[in-house]
């Protein structure tokens, strides 16, 4: 179910508010939903292993046959 908390809920800090319907159903055993926070540090986890791959497969000695200095990743 898709229950919106009401406008003026006065839910903080764990403490629910019996008068709102999203409250209502958390009282009575509902799931909390998942946050941001699990599609952003999978994406990010997703990010950094992507860029270790740039790193490990990266030619440095190209750049130092061509005598200059690499900042390839200097960031």
């Amino acid at each position: 179910m898709n229950t919106k908390h009401k406008a003026d809920c006065k839910m903080a800090f764990g403490r629910k508010d019996s008068s709102c319907p999203r409250c209502q159903e958390l009282i009575a055993g509902a799931s909390p939903r998942e946050g941001w926070q699990k599609s952003y540090f999978a994406a990010k986890h997703n990010r950094e292993a992507i860029e270790l791959e740039a790193i490990r497969s990266h030619d440095f000695k190209a750049c130092e046959a061509k005598n200059i200095v690499c900042t390839h990743f200097d960031y």
